[in-house]
Formats: C-alpha cells, structure tokens, sequence
C-alpha cells in the first residue's frame, strides 16, 4: 500500500529532575523526534527516536528534507526494500550518528503500520516468543547521594523491578566501590543488580574496576569503555573476570558483528532509535544468537518490550526514567519482575499529540 503522507516532529521533553552520569553530564531534558506515517488506505504508523539534549534538530531535518522524497508513493509493506533505500540514499554522508537515528524513527514507524494493519501486537507480527520479558530499572544517579540513590531503589522495588542498574564513574574507583557495597548490602546478596560507566574509563582503569567489584557478584558491567575500542573490550572481558554490556553506542549491525566477533561484549544492547530501527534491532538480536549471547536493550522500552518478546535469547530489558510516560496513554506494565509486552494492535504507543505540542521545539 502506498505512503502518502509523513509528518516529523521535533520536541524538547523536559525530565521530573535532572539526571547525570560520568560522559553526558547534567541532562535536563531529552529531544524527541517523531514519525508518522499514512498509507492510501489511511492505516497510520508511529515511529521515534531521542537524544538527551543535542543533535535532534539534524534528526528531524533527515526526515523531513532528505528521507521523504525517498518514502512517498513507495509500497509501506516493502520494509526491508526501504531501508535499503533509505541507508544509500543517505550513505555518503551518513553510516551512523544522526543519519541511523532518522532511519529508525521511520523504520519504527514502517514496523508499527505493518503490525497494525495486520491487527497483530508488534511482538506477535515478529514471530511471538514470549510476552513476559524480564525487566530492570535502570537509574541515572551518578551524582546522588547515597540516601537518595537507596530512596530510588526502593521506589523501584515497589513499583515491581526486580533488577536494578547503577551508574558508575565516580572521580575515584573507591567512591565506586563503596556505592555499590552499599547498594548491594540493601539489596541482599542474590539480586540481579547491573552497573553502567557509560564510557567513563580507559581499558587499563576498566579492568581495574572489574577486578574491583568482582566480590559483588554482578549481572553486569556496562559500557566500560568507548564503543570505537573494539579490540579494548576484548581485552575487558578476558581480564577484567566480568560480564560486559555494550552497544547503546553502536549504530549498526557491522559494528555489532565487529565487537560480538572479537569477544568484546556478553550482553549485546542496542537500542532500537539509533541502530537501524526494528529492522536492525531483530537482524542484532539473531546475531547474538547465533553467538549463544543474551541480549538486553537500551531506551525506548515501550517499544523494545516487543522486540524482546520476539525472541529466545531476551535477558533484560532496560526501563528508563525519560518521562516519556507523560505523553502517552499506556505506559509500560511490570508485574513482579517483568514487563508485559501488550496485545494492542501495533507498538501500542498512543501519543499525546495535542500536550507534546507544548513542548515543541523551536
């Protein structure tokens, strides 16, 4: 069926309260970019992808100059004959960065049209592994104070995680250290609980670290180190002794195919705004598979709970505190533990045109 109509939309969706970690700094709001896709019939289709506070007026330009002519009166069904069209259309000046971005936002919202049309929840049209799929909180806390990173996990706990993700990267490893025996006494000793360094450190300081909190018996150790060091993360999980999650940063299949192949990574985590979209997430997903590797994820967990739901080798998924919830009509279910992909037509994410319109960017 023919696309006739799309329409990008860019936002600045301001967060409860600013967040930190050790690269990105203070983050006071997060930048939404938005999708939407009509075919002849007038079945619709919603697609997104973020940043967290730059770079998203170059995503919306993407869409709306560059990728539309390549998408108008084009077949919808034709999903995977798009996104090729879409990355060559765009490969000189693209392969990565804002470029991958664009392509997922429309990619998801070619994925949501299809489930729709075909009256199928997204995890269902995907194939329909399993609608329970574990899930964590993942904080952004690096610069709370330890009472108030414990009051975090205890609201978490009552709103049913069963997970919980710290962020790591302090001035000194022993503030680290000390952070996460105290997150560990509260939590008790058999806990699936997961740290983040979202880059912070050099290969050398990771496997310092590793090495370090290797008493607390951790699900993970995630993002050591920058995600361009492929042959560094190989060397972090030879010698560092620890599970490492990776690819929040990676923005395409290859890079994944390069750091899976190397040893570099145990939990492969893309996040499907930036990594290609559905399309490439699911092709990650197989991949890893095919490695025997358990895949989390990263961001956009209202979408991501179907994709997760696909597939048998799901661990974790990651449930982010955006505020995206806000904005639209259903937010995620967790339920002891899990989250609950739905059984609504599509992706399931009903927007809130009319109050993201207050939060336009300029």
């Amino acid at each position: 069926m023919p696309i006739t109509a799309l329409q990008a939309d860019h936002y600045l969706v301001p967060l409860p309260e600013v967040l930190s970690d050790s690269t990105h700094g203070e983050i006071a709001h997060f930048e939404l970019v938005t999708v939407r896709l009509r075919d002849q019939d007038g079945a619709e289709g919603a697609g997104y992808s973020y940043t967290v506070g730059a770079g998203g007026g170059a995503v919306h330009a993407l869409i709306d100059r560059d990728l539309r002519p390549l998408l108008l009166g084009q077949d919808a069904g034709r999903i995977e004959f798009l996104w090729q069209r879409m990355w060559w259309g765009l490969h000189y000046g693209g392969r990565g960065g804002p470029t991958c971005l664009a392509i997922s936002a429309v990619d998801m919202a070619l994925w949501d049209l299809r489930a729709r049309r075909l009256g199928q929840p997204l995890w269902r049209a995907l194939g329909g592994h399993d609608p329970r799929v574990r899930v964590y909180a993942g904080g952004i806390d690096l610069q709370f104070p330890l009472d108030r990173l414990l009051r975090q996990t205890d609201d978490n706990l009552a709103k049913g995680f069963r997970a919980i993700k710290m962020k790591v990267g302090r001035p000194t490893l022993r503030e680290d250290v000390e952070r996460v025996r105290a997150m560990r006494a509260h939590l008790g000793a058999d806990f699936p609980l997961m740290v983040d360094a979202n880059m912070r450190w050099s290969v050398d300081e990771a496997i310092r670290a590793c090495r370090a909190l290797a008493e607390f018996q951790l699900v993970w150790v995630e993002e050591p180190t920058i995600p361009d060091d492929v042959a560094g993360h190989a060397r972090i999980v030879r010698d560092g002794g620890q599970p490492i999650a990776t690819g929040e940063n990676l923005h395409t299949l290859y890079e994944f195919k390069q750091m899976i192949a190397a040893g570099g990574v145990t939990f492969p985590e893309p996040d499907v705004t930036n990594c290609g979209g559905v399309t490439v997430f699911m092709k990650i997903a197989h991949l890893a598979e095919a490695f025997n590797l358990p895949l989390t994820s990263h961001g956009a967990h209202d979408v991501t709970v179907h994709l997760l739901a696909a597939v048998p080798n799901a661990s974790y998924l990651e449930a982010h505190g955006f505020g995206l919830e806000r904005f639209i009509a259903a937010p995620l279910a967790i339920e002891d533990g899990y989250a609950i992909a739905p059984e609504r037509p599509g992706h399931g994410i009903e927007f809130d045109w009319d109050a993201l319109a207050r939060v336009r960017a300029p």
